[in-house]
């Protein structure tokens, strides 16, 4: 056409007269197909349990697990154990799955539709202070015949409740495991450092920083001491003095009687050797060799028998006294001198213990630190190990969170796919509207003029005068005939509906009643 000409009403009942045939038989053609497809699709039955994720049954607060994954990563983790190669052909070999296929089917593509059929659809809820939580999962497996459906559905079942009580108790054995292990490794190093802070505290017991005070208090007193000692040196050498004097003024006294020798030589008469032996007992023992040389010569003297006059023994006997306080004196000194010697090498021991006890304890805090924290290591991990063995226990004795079958799988009673239903009302939508395009796409194909506004807009020109269409009485008896034909055209399609009701959605006199029902 050379020009835009718009279709009226009239022309478009024309092309639907034109095409009545056509449309009907394209409808009925799309129902047929559809109503074909519905029967023909093989029924899918499903077959499902209920696991139900239950809690500790001992209180959290007296027995804390080690398990504290969240419920569904556990059961994501349990599903991918499941469905692995291994586990799957053993249930497709035991039920000799996917035998009757249209096509033989590799190991891989019936793992694969394995895969496909099962499905894991977790159950959540929102608990209060926890947010939302999956408490239960729901399992199931789909296949063309309900009792195969139902016996793999009970064997996944049982393989997710196997798998849930060997996980938990595998995780848990390892990590009791595990934390003995450590404990073990810092036990020996606790050891270790225990030897060592011992083998210190040994070798530097003399400067240890806890003795320090009581160091301090024995260097005061052996200052003390030492001061002590001074002060009787200083008057045991003052008793000397005045000893000497006394024994100067005896012997003085002794020089001026006749037929006694000088002073200044030595006395060897009786009383002198006395004093002398007594001097010398206060410092050797008898066996010393001065002492027997002492005690021969006061022996011979008394076996002589010699002796001066009654004068001379008594200043012999002053001379012997003096001898004998002046000895004690120097004996007295030299022990003041050994033990001031003693004290003095104790201060300076003390003062170097002193001065060594800031180096030690540098070095001492440095292992008694580096033992405390090996021996906290040490306290948490037995604690661990103490948790990780009660939970082990949990686990072993399944009180610990659990997964319980809240509903064994059933044998399905009607398929859920394919919804027949739904397929046959996608025919019902489909039939007039794949017809309608049909005759649509056929208008556009076909260029012919249809009525009076049509050819004069193609020529340009005003139709005088128009002459409708005369049937003859041959087309309408063909008119009847296609009438009568529609008729029982449509009677059949009722008919089939009816059909159709009755066996795939419900009985006609079910229908009826529950019809009859609503209107009561």
């Amino acid at each position: 056409m050379t020009s835009e000409y718009e279709m009226s009403l009239n022309d478009y009942i024309a092309v639907i007269k034109h095409h009545a045939l056509l449309l009907i038989v394209s409808c009925a053609v799309i129902l047929g197909v559809s109503v074909a497809v519905a029967i023909s699709i093989p029924p899918i039955y499903q077959s499902s349990g209920t696991i139900l994720v239950e809690s500790q049954q001992i209180s959290p607060d007296l027995v804390a697990a080690n398990n504290n994954s969240f419920a569904d990563e556990r059961i994501e983790v349990i599903r991918q154990r499941v469905m692995t190669r291994e586990h799957l052909e053993g249930i497709i070999n035991k039920y000799n799955l996917f035998s009757k296929q249209s096509r033989q089917l590799t190991l891989s593509e019936k793992i694969d539709e394995m895969r496909n059929a099962i499905s894991v659809s977790l159950v959540s809820a929102d608990v209060k202070g926890r947010g939302e939580v999956t408490i239960a999962f729901r399992l199931a497996f789909e296949h063309r015949e309900p009792e195969v459906a139902n016996e793999v559905a009970k064997e996944l079942v049982t393989l997710f409740l196997d798998e849930n009580i060997k996980q938990r108790t595998e995780r848990a054995s390892e990590t009791t495991e595990f934390l003995t292990q450590e404990a073990d490794k810092l036990r020996i190093e606790l050891q270790a450092l225990e030897n060592q802070l011992a083998d210190f505290k040994q070798a530097h017991s003399n400067a240890l920083p806890e003795h320090q005070e009581l160091r301090m208090n024995m260097l005061t007193r052996a200052e003390s001491e030492l001061k002590e000692v001074d002060r009787d040196v200083k008057a045991a050498r003052e008793e000397l003095r005045f000893n000497e004097l006394e024994l100067s003024a005896a012997v003085a006294g002794v020089a001026t009687k006749p037929g006694v020798t000088a002073a200044t030589d030595k006395p060897q008469d009786l009383g002198s050797l006395k004093a002398e032996y007594a001097r010398l007992l206060t410092v050797y023992t008898d066996a010393h060799p001065d002492v027997r040389a002492v005690k021969r010569k006061i022996a011979a003297l008394e076996a002589k028998g010699t002796g001066s006059s009654s004068a001379a023994p008594a200043v012999s006997l002053d001379v012997a006294k003096a001898q004998a306080r002046i000895a004690a004196a120097e004996t007295r000194i030299k022990s003041l001198a050994d033990q001031k010697k003693e004290l003095l090498g104790k201060i300076s021991d003390y003062e170097a213990q002193i001065v060594e006890t800031p180096q030690v304890e540098r070095g001492l805090v440095t292992l008694m630190r580096d033992h405390d924290n090996a021996r906290k290591k040490y306290e948490e991990i037995r604690t661990k190990e103490m948790s990780a063995k009660i939970s082990e226990s949990l686990e072993q004795e399944n009180k610990a969170e659990r997964f319980v079958l809240l509903e064994a799988p059933l044998m399905p009673e009607k398929p859920v796919r394919p919804n027949r239903k739904k397929v046959v009302a996608l025919g019902f939508v489909l039939a007039p509207v794949g017809a309608g395009a049909l005759v649509m796409l056929l208008e556009m194909l076909n260029q012919r003029v249809r009525g009076v506004e049509a050819l004069s807009s193609v020529v340009g020109r005003r139709v005088l005068v128009a002459i409708p269409y005369i049937p003859t009485k041959a087309e309408m008896a063909l008119r009847k005939k296609w009438r009568k034909l529609m008729i029982l055209c449509g009677v059949a399609i009722v008919v089939a509906l009816l059909v159709l009701l009755h066996f795939f959605y419900m009985p006609l006199d079910l229908l009826l009643f529950k019809a009859l029902a609503r209107f009561a």
